[in-house]
């Protein structure tokens, strides 16, 4: 993957965030960073597979592109973090879309399956504002500006 920012054209994330403060909190925080142009969320691991996949809501691939990185928290309504990092992870498709784990769990074990399943990076939520801020700034110039994936 180029650089998008530097040829024009839209970043698309994917938040899978079932939490509206803390998504409002990240596109806030991107949009002020003018890091990402087209960030599409999902309130449950059920709608982040439909995205991905192209199913039901999402069928239109136009209205679902595919995004530069997913952001996934752990605790999902309908199916949990962990089952759609697998499998995204599983299928030629998605399997080299990066997947950042968003959370707050700070559990070791949830961390340990994550890598397990392929995960590309694993994140724990700060609780303060100006940390998470800082988090968010950190993250987005990463994995939209500087880090580089296969097409």
């Amino acid at each position: 993957m180029e650089n998008n920012n530097l040829k024009g054209q839209p970043i698309n994330i994917l938040l899978v965030e079932d939490n509206e403060d803390h998504a409002a909190l990240i596109k806030r925080n991107f949009s002020e960073h003018r890091v990402a142009n087209n960030i599409h969320h999902v309130f449950d691991g059920e709608a982040a597979l439909d995205y991905l996949f192209h199913k039901g809501d999402y069928s239109d691939p136009a209205a679902s592109p595919k995004p530069n990185v997913i952001l996934l928290d752990l605790r999902l309504p309908k199916i949990d973090g962990l089952e759609v990092l697998q499998k995204i992870k599983a299928v030629e498709e998605t399997n080299t879309i990066p997947v950042v784990v968003l959370t707050t769990s700070s559990a070791e074990l949830d961390m340990l399956e994550a890598y397990k399943e392929n995960v590309n990076s694993y994140l724990v939520k700060p609780v303060d504002f100006r940390k998470f801020s800082n988090l968010m700034e950190d993250l987005g110039f990463y994995w939209l500006m500087w880090n580089r994936c296969p097409v």
